[in-house]
């Protein structure tokens, strides 16, 4: 039995099973290991992810997250995850790699994540053969549910909004210029404050002025990241995330304008990733020390 995680910065969905079975499914929190340090991690790995497991144990635990970029971060998971569940094998790499396997299967293709955060690669069918690089929040996310949120409090900061609009975003979110820069900088995960603000644009996404955000966080994805790879014009582009299913009308139309053509758009890659693995299963069985899947 086997434990599979596909965790982004504001939740992580579990799925524990077998080769031809999903026993369980669970729901924590999500990690990022940029701003994460190990011991926070296990906290919410034993107060929430444990208990509903009950008293089943997997053999093995494929996490996939975001900010698993680099060994350094993976390893305050993997400590996490051992710490949790000592007698498991735990392999931990990043979701762009679980995006990629849940989107493309064995087939070539680009694939993209759009939630919280953003990132995208080049997928070869079986390796990720090139990524440009996602720069996080302060620098990037460019298409994500956070630079979203920084395009809209930006403009309603700099009184930038149409009276309408500014008095409805302060009204739902009982908006002051202290308290949010108090939460934003006060925050340990401040992407994950900022889209909380995609909610809103969702809502009101037939407003011109809301409509041109939408439109300007997609474009700018699609220039600095998706039309950078070789073959943009002629391979599937796939989404997985809270974002790209919610706006799909919308990102499908600002991918026509780029010539790209969108294949696959799911909000998550669980189902993906659990055919994914449910093959390997069947086809090598649990995995012992010596193997890694």
């Amino acid at each position: 039995m086997i434990l599979i995680a596909d965790s982004g910065s504001t939740k992580t969905d579990w799925r524990f099973l077998t080769a031809d079975t999903v026993l369980a499914q669970a729901y924590t929190a999500g990690f990022n290991p940029m701003y994460q340090e190990a011991d926070e991690i296990y906290k919410e790995l034993h107060e929430v992810l444990v208990p509903q497991l009950k008293d089943e144990r997997p053999t093995a635990i494929y996490y996939y997250g975001a900010g698993c970029s680099s060994p350094e971060r993976n390893k305050r998971v993997e400590d996490a995850l051992k710490m949790a569940f000592p007698d498991s094998l735990n392999y931990v790499d990043h979701d762009l790699l679980g995006a990629a396997r849940a989107l493309c299967g064995r087939e070539p293709g680009i694939a993209c994540i759009l939630g919280t955060g953003s990132n995208t690669c080049l997928y070869d069918g079986a390796e990720i053969i090139d990524n440009v690089p996602s720069l996080g929040f302060l620098l990037g996310d460019e298409g994500s549910g956070a630079y979203m949120g920084k395009l809209l409090i930006k403009a309603y900061l700099y009184r930038e909004l149409p009276d309408d609009l500014a008095q409805s975003l302060k009204n739902t979110y009982n908006l002051t210029k202290d308290g949010i820069l108090d939460t934003l900088y006060g925050s340990s995960i401040p992407s994950r404050y900022m889209a909380t603000f995609a909610k809103f644009m969702h809502e009101k996404q037939k407003h011109p002025v809301i409509r041109a955000m939408i439109y300007e966080n997609f474009s700018e994805f699609f220039e600095r990241h998706v039309l950078k790879y070789k073959d943009h014009d002629k391979l599937p582009v796939n989404f997985v995330g809270s974002i790209a299913f919610h706006f799909s009308d919308t990102l499908k139309q600002v991918a026509k304008k780029y010539g790209l053509r969108v294949e696959t758009i799911i909000k998550s890659p669980s189902e993906g990733l659990i055919n994914y693995h449910q093959e390997l299963l069947q086809a090598f069985g649990t995995p012992d020390k010596s193997e890694k899947q």
